[in-house]
């Protein structure tokens, strides 16, 4: 007897069916993958097979002379379009070994060589569109690629264009092609009688599908036969070729199967790799970087030619990884090769498994690709390096298996290989790119390959290069770049006209407050003279003007830039020699100083680089300190004692002293309309409700949630919320202005704001949805309420007051005009003090593996005492808290899932690595999702390291939160809990807080430190800092033990070593 294969509960007859999602089967086979381990069994509807996804079994697996492959599942279903095709032939089917040898030659070097200068061509076309659209232009990266690679096929191997950039729609062929490999995807997931019974419609297209393109296929045949041609080509292959075993040629019915495989595999596969590939890049600047600098340094601004393929290995390392992480062709199935069925139970796995005769036997590859086995911790990682020659070449057999196994391995792999190259090459090259949502998060379209779902770019091409000259430069060498300096560009004709001067601002943001305040500089600017520009800094990337002010506003998130400055960044740290000069420029940063260590980096190394590489430095670097809770004051601040000023000096702005407020020009009117929310968001609808914590209690809550449909995330992952501002405080501020409840405002188009403009929308949505009503007044905004207060002793008064004080009590704008009522401030005004509604990120505290349609937030409700000059019953409501607050199950919000830092995620290597977990209050939240999911996977029968976890909270009876869960999965063995109380330490043997509860137990901690342990820390900047403490004083006393003590300074060098890699902490204020 084998150790038991674990399996899903399933259905009777129907078997484990509803534990595939029929849209993404990959999804759901990774999932139980994470569950069960790397092997485990399904039945769909009577049969079984078996899913493998670790390196160990895939190296067995992988051995031609014990399994060989099968054909079943989806691909099953495809053979009715491709029949005895070499894709899809049966392993003893005669025609497979027939055409296999005669159309190896045809993918042989020199005939793929032989095909460059068409797929030239068609990048050449690709290459064209996007310049001749623009910038501005949001690209379909899948729709183009898969264009790109259909008609590059169809012109290199069959001689056939589909021309499918001159067209809005695509060629039937494609369409007919599209819906039978869905639909043979949903027909594998179903039983066959449904299929006949219940889905006769999509039955009758499917049918339809494959004779369009069985006839397709036939009438490019017939073509060929009636006007012959010496091209070596496949279709040439395939129709004069003759076996050199037999003498034999292929059958007409065996040409079209091959041709529809052909047209199917060769484009499917290549376009999912061209557009994980650039997804990838754009998420890792740095090797989207490198990569770029690759091209200019072999290629240049020349024709790319066929010799160029072979000196580019940082972008083969870029394709090989990419194809690691996301192979398009995601899995293959093997069986035993014996036929006889006494030879069974055959032994795989150390002879621990039994496979049973008919097991097939799935290989999951974008599971089997991350196995820390095989690349270690960082397996989730995008690290090209790895993949460089050196280090690929040393790589244990089977571990890399995109292109499938042996003999049955993709024929066309040649193809796609120098297709990718040629391409990724050309693209470079010539653009620059940036995400259309620099948060993207992979989300995979799944057909017989898989894709990136929803991926939109742009692409800007690179500086002096117009796409009049760019097709010729491709073909001839004629360098555009060089035509294009020598012409003015629109852009610049357009800067010709008008009085107002040009001004550029450059925002890097992710939770929207650079953003707003470059928009608050922006509406400065048009006061003064200036036309701004503002975008996001990747948009600038390589495009620094020289003619003007170019102002940077920009924060850190734990030292690396944001989202949509990390390309930016990644470019201007490779920028040599004086590129900038010329440039003058200034540099405001935003940051926390909880995170000390790389407090304001990126603000100062941008700052620092500009003026390294010629800029000259407009005015000191500004920062703003969000522990102080008062951004925008300091802002302004920096903004009008600094910025302007020196602005004037250098451009001969006017300066003169005026109150530096601009209301918005509006119309309102007494009609209600909805509002119209923004950001990247989608819908999710509240499960359940649950307040944790005893009355009396900082109140602290559990929400769950159905997530939308393709959101996935993994244990340590944060949940984004769009909140709505409570209704009473914008019920406040319609009062204060006697705004009736159903005015309607009209802001007109052409403003520096993000609001919406050009349309009408009711006020009430606007400051419900659009606007952020709590955030402290500036002191511009003090000097601009204050000057309309008519009583001169009143308005001193105001003025008088320190900004600290606004800030230290939250004084929003609203409660100073409520504290004022005789100030008249025009609404216009007031709405322009209001930065744009942010979204807020939420630690999710639940597992995928649990259920991966929902997840949980576990948060602390905000609501603090009113000031001292407003009324009792106006208290400070956290905007984000009290909305989430305020839900019921049923409600929709808008969320959207981000990635925390890589090294915030449970082990990998889950058997191995010990988890030392530390938190105090809501900071559980990451940690009851990473105990969830070591409950689950010991339910599905893994093998776990130990790991504790160290909770601080006030009292055991009062806000021990998830009391009885953690109790249950401690008894399981999922985890060991050591608790702090601290108002009740006696019940926590005398430890008050959490660090303090680690230094009483750091014997058991010091244990699993030396196994290996990684330490996981949330919670406020308090607990971080008093859990580095204990760490470096347990490291100091085990230094002491061995006779090896060291000095603060060498345990703060060690410490800073094991930083990321073995202690991760997600600090909040």
């Amino acid at each position: 007897m084998g150790t038991p294969i674990p399996q899903p509960p399933g259905l009777p007859l129907l078997g484990n069916i509803r534990d595939i999602d029929p849209e993404n089967s990959l999804l759901s086979i990774s999932h139980l993958a994470d569950l069960y381990g790397p092997i485990f069994k399904l039945s769909i509807a009577g049969s079984e097979r078996l899913v493998v996804s670790s390196y160990e079994l895939c190296n067995e697996l992988c051995d031609e002379k014990r399994f060989s492959k099968v054909v079943a599942g989806p691909l099953l279903q495809v053979r009715n379009g491709t029949g005895d095709g070499l894709f899809t032939a049966f392993g003893d089917e005669e025609n497979w070994g027939l055409a296999h040898r005669i159309l190896i030659p045809a993918f042989g070097p020199l005939a793929i060589r032989n095909m460059f200068d068409e797929m030239l061509d068609i990048g050449s076309q690709l290459v064209s569109k996007w310049a001749r659209y623009g910038p501005e232009n949001k690209i379909h990266v899948t729709d183009d690629f898969t264009r790109l690679t259909l008609d590059s096929i169809a012109l290199c191997a069959l001689d056939t264009r589909f021309n499918s950039f001159y067209r809005e729609d695509l060629h039937p062929f494609v369409d007919a092609m599209q819906f039978f490999l869905v639909e043979s995807g949903n027909r594998a997931s179903r039983p066959a009688f449904a299929t006949d019974y219940l889905y006769r419609q999509s039955t009758k297209k499917y049918w339809e599908s494959v004779n369009l393109m069985k006839s397709v296929s036939s009438s490019v045949i017939k073509e060929r036969r009636a006007h012959p041609t010496e091209k070596k080509d496949l279709v040439n292959a395939m129709i004069l070729g003759e076996d050199p075993r037999t003498g034999r040629r292929l059958s007409d019915d065996n040409i079209i199967n091959n041709m529809i495989t052909f047209l199917i595999a060769g484009h499917e596969t290549t376009s999912g790799l061209l557009s994980f590939l650039f997804v990838l890049f754009l998420q890792h600047p740095k090797a989207y970087k490198t990569a770029q600098k690759e091209v200019d340094e072999v290629i240049g601004r020349g024709p790319v030619t066929y010799e160029h393929m072979s000196k580019i290995p940082y972008i083969t390392a870029c394709i090989r990884e990419s194809l690691r992480l996301y192979p398009t062709a995601a899995a293959f199935s093997v069986k035993p090769n014996s036929k006889d069925p006494k030879d069974y139970p055959i032994y795989i796995g150390r002879e621990r498994y039994e496979v049973q005769y008919g097991q097939p036997l799935g290989l999951v590859l974008p599971r089997i690709h991350r196995d820390p086995a095989v690349w270690g911790e960082d397996a989730e990682e995008f690290k090209p390096e790895r993949m460089l020659d050196d280090q690929f070449n040393k790589l244990p057999p089977n571990a890399w298996k995109p292109f499938g196994n042996g003999m049955r391995g993709c024929i066309g792999r040649p193809f796609a290989w120098q297709e990718a190259h040629l391409v990724v090459a050309l693209l470079l090259q010539n653009f620059n790119f940036r995400a259309d949502d620099p948060s993207y998060k992979v989300a995979i379209k799944q057909t017989l390959t898989i894709k990136p779902k929803d991926f939109f770019m742009y692409a800007t091409l690179r500086e002096g290069i117009d796409p009049i000259h760019l097709e010729r430069n491709m073909w001839n060498g004629g360098d555009a770049r060089k035509k294009a300096a020598k012409d003015k560009t629109l852009e610049e004709m357009k800067g010709d006209k008008g009085p107002q001067k040009p001004m550029t601002i450059l925002y890097g943001s992710n939770t929207g407050t650079c953003e707003s305040l470059a928009q608050t500089l922006a509406n400065s600017a048009s006061g003064r003279g200036y036309k701004t520009a503002v975008k996001t800094l990747d948009s600038a990337s390589d495009k620094i003007p020289k003619d003007q002010p170019v102002v940077i506003v920009t924060a850190s998130y734990e030292g690396q830039p944001t989202d949509n400055a990390a390309y930016f960044m990644e470019w201007l740290q490779g920028v040599e020699g004086n590129q900038l000069e010329g440039a003058k420029y200034a540099v405001f940063g935003c940051g926390h100083r909880d995170w000390q260590a790389t407090f304001q980096k990126i603000p100062k190394l941008t700052d620092e680089l500009f003026e390294k590489h010629g800029g000259k430095r407009l005015a000191v670097r500004g920062y703003a300190d969000a522990a102080n809770n008062d951004i925008f004051n300091d802002f302004d601040k920096w903004m009008d004692q600094k910025l302007w000023p020196a602005i004037a000096t250098e451009f001969g702005a006017d300066d003169a002293e005026h109150i530096d407020v601009h209301g918005l020009d509006i119309e309102i009117s007494t009609n209600t309309r909805s509002s119209d929310l923004r950001h990247d968001v989608s819908e999710a609808i509240v499960k359940e409700v649950q307040v944790l914590t005893a009355s009396g209690e900082p109140e602290k809550r559990h929400l769950e949630l159905q997530l939308p449909t393709d959101m996935t995330y993994r244990a340590g992952d944060y949940l984004a919320v769009l909140p709505l501002n409570h209704s009473k405080i914008v019920k406040r501020v319609m009062n204060r202005f006697s705004l009736p409840w159903d005015a309607k405002i009209y802001i007109k188009e052409g403003q520096n704001t993000i609001l919406p403009t050009g349309r009408d929308m009711g006020v009430f949505d606007l400051l419900s949805a659009y606007v952020e009503l709590n955030q402290p007044a500036t002191t511009k905004h003090v000097t601009a309420i204050a000057s309309s207060i008519p009583d001169p002793d009143l308005r001193q008064k105001l003025l008088s007051t320190p900004p600290n004080t606004i800030a230290s009590q939250r004084l929003s704008p609203l409660a100073l005009l409520e504290a004022h009522p005789t100030a008249a401030l025009p609404f216009a005004t007031y709405l322009s003090f209001l930065p744009p509604m942010r979204i807020r990120q939420y630690s999710i505290s639940s597992s995928p593996l649990q259920d991966p349609q929902s997840c949980t937030l576990t948060y602390a409700v905000v609501d603090a005492p009113a000031p001292p000059i407003s009324k009792p019953e106006h208290h400070h409501f956290g905007v984000a808290t009290t909305y989430l607050a305020s839900l019921v199950p049923g409600d929709k919000l808008l969320v959207s899932v981000r990635p925390s830092h890589t090294a915030f995620h449970p082990p990998l290597d889950i058997a191995n690595i010990p988890v030392l977990m530390l938190c105090a209050g809501s900071g559980l939240a990451p940690f009851r999702s990473f105990v969830q999911e070591r409950a689950c996977q010991l339910a599905a029968g893994r093998t776990l390291a130990p790991a504790l976890l160290f909770i601080g909270c006030r009292h055991p009876d009062r806000d021990r939160l998830y009391a009885s869960e953690f109790a249950q999965w401690e008894r399981e063995g999922a985890v060991k809990t050591y608790y702090a109380f601290s108002r009740a330490s006696e019940e926590s043997e005398g430890c008050k807080y959490v660090q303090d509860r680690l230094w009483r137990e750091r014997k058991e901690a010091v244990e699993l430190w030396e196994k290996g342990a990684k330490i996981y820390v949330c919670g406020s900047g308090a607990v971080g800092d008093g859990v580095r403490e204990v760490v470096c004083k347990s490291y100091g006393e085990a230094a002491v033990k061995v006779g090896k003590e060291k000095t603060r300074e060498e345990v703060d060098a060690w410490f800073a070593g094991i930083r990321e890699e073995r202690f991760a902490s997600d600090v909040f204020a």
